[in-house]
């Protein structure tokens, strides 16, 4: 029962050396994304500039989790 707990807890590469198997290769290559910062900014504002309204719903919402929140704690722990 402990032999095969040496087993599960043994990494990867100590694996394949025991059993003779050569080491993984690693992929050098990652392409990440790239984002154009210019192309998104105009993306927002477009946005914005089509529906003005945005920024005030967003705000309000903030502005209503944060009184629900503060009714909240003071409800739960009898503050006032």
């Amino acid at each position: 029962m402990y032999g095969n707990t040496l087993v599960l807890i043994m990494g990867e590469a100590k694996r394949r050396k025991n059993l003779g198997i050569s080491s993984r290769k690693k992929n050098e290559e990652i392409n990440l994304p790239q984002l154009d910062k210019k192309v998104l900014q105009q993306k927002v504002r477009r946005t914005l500039y089509k529906y003005p309204i945005i920024p005030f719903l967003f705000y309000g919402a903030a502005i209503l989790i944060l009184v629900g929140g503060l009714f909240f704690v003071f409800k739960s722990f009898n503050i006032a």
